[in-house]
């Protein structure tokens, strides 16, 4: 368990630094995503391991590393700065 539970942190944290780098522009704080990653995956990683029990280390570790991409998402700015994609209040 605990190789599991490690192993998706560090997949966790291997997926923040592709995205920190990929899409620096895109987020605020980069020390935010290096935390976010690792602690999202280590999350999807114990949920996992509970859920299907031991002996399933492949899934566990894609779980985990799709939940660090689902969690890192939600800190992406949308493109143009950070009101792009909002109606102006008292637009017509």
């Amino acid at each position: 368990m605990l190789w599991e539970v490690l192993g998706s942190a560090l997949v966790g944290l291997a997926v923040a630094l592709v995205a920190g780098r990929r899409f620096a522009d895109r987020f605020r704080d980069r020390s935010l995503v290096l935390v976010t990653g690792p602690a999202a995956a280590f999350c999807g990683g114990v949920i996992t391991r509970v859920v299907l029990g031991p002996g399933y280390a492949l899934p566990t570790l894609v779980v985990a590393a799709l939940v660090a991409v689902a969690l890192l998402s939600l800190l992406v700015r949308p493109r143009g700065g950070p009101a792009a994609g909002r109606p102006h209040v008292g637009a017509v």
